[in-house]
């Protein structure tokens, strides 16, 4: 990007209508999209720009799709996008809004790579008594390109749990260290190849590959008025889709996380919201 575009939208906060907004931003300006955004229905932000006070779930993911389809030329054809979306009861019945949004981003051109969940092993406790309380969200990971995309898979790898306390296998950490060491019974039974190798050598050294189920605990911030996501899930986001010197885009800033996150990271970040009021509460966030 040149001198002018970066002093007009990177490391910025850009108050105004997200898809506005979206239309004027340079193409192939961005590595990655991490967002959250607002839910259908969930909360009054009290201002006429804003998504989420739909009059149906049709058009509230009808402008969401508008939105990610002007973003989609604004993100790199090497870059992704990682939404986080919640679900919604009317009259108890769930709606299945995430998988809405994501077929309609799907329609509009991105490529769904994975759907995540996110655990809140401290969400709130409910008092229903016709259905499981709700204690997740899903978090979708979509491609700009069908063909190659940005991903680093060795930024968010976990730690191993075959041979730690964790451990379910047969024989436990016994077979660790130990050539044919692999597991006597079962479906691989007789494979010379399995069982001439070791355990330990089949692993990567830096852990194992990202699951989809990630269990991370609700963030509070005290100004924002409402909960925000954890800083936590935005690295790890951000770790696997956007490279060290990169720029992440949030439509829907609300508090800043998102800037907050590449900022410590040292990465570029813009940030879009339609309430004044979070611009500045975002901007003092990150001052200090």
């Amino acid at each position: 990007m040149n001198s002018l575009v970066e002093s007009k939208i990177v490391n910025q906060f850009l108050c105004g209508d997200a898809i506005e907004i979206a239309r004027r931003l340079p193409t192939a300006c961005v590595d990655t999209i991490v967002t959250s955004p607002p839910y259908y229905q969930q909360r009054d932000y009290g201002s006429n720009l804003q998504i989420g006070q739909e009059i149906s779930p049709a058009a509230y993911v009808e402008r969401l799709a508008e939105l990610f389809s002007e973003l989609k030329r604004a993100v790199k054809p090497e870059g992704s996008a990682w939404v986080v979306i919640g679900d919604k009861y009317v009259n108890g019945e769930l709606l299945g809004m995430p998988w809405r949004v994501c077929l309609a981003l799907k329609d509009v051109g991105w490529v769904l790579r994975s759907d995540c969940i996110w655990h809140k092993p401290n969400a709130m406790p409910s008092s229903v008594k016709t259905r499981p309380t709700t204690d997740h969200e899903y978090i979708f990971f979509f491609s700009n390109s069908k063909k190659k995309y940005f991903y680093d898979a060795d930024a968010i790898r976990e730690p191993h749990v075959t041979f730690s306390k964790k451990s379910k296998m047969k024989g436990g950490r016994s077979h660790f260290g130990k050539r044919g060491g692999t597991p006597e019974n079962g479906k691989n039974s007789g494979d010379n190849n399995l069982h001439d190798g070791r355990w330990d050598q089949a692993f990567h050294p830096k852990g194992r590959n990202k699951r989809t189920v990630w269990s991370i605990s609700l963030s509070k911030f005290r100004e924002a008025h409402f909960a925000v996501y954890p800083e936590s899930l935005v690295e790890t986001c951000m770790n696997a889709s956007c490279p060290p010197d990169g720029v992440v885009l949030d439509p829907f800033s609300g508090a800043g996380t998102t800037a907050l996150v590449a900022k410590k990271s040292g990465r570029s970040f813009v940030a879009i919201d339609c309430v004044p009021e979070y611009i500045e509460i975002a901007k003092k966030r990150l001052a200090e």
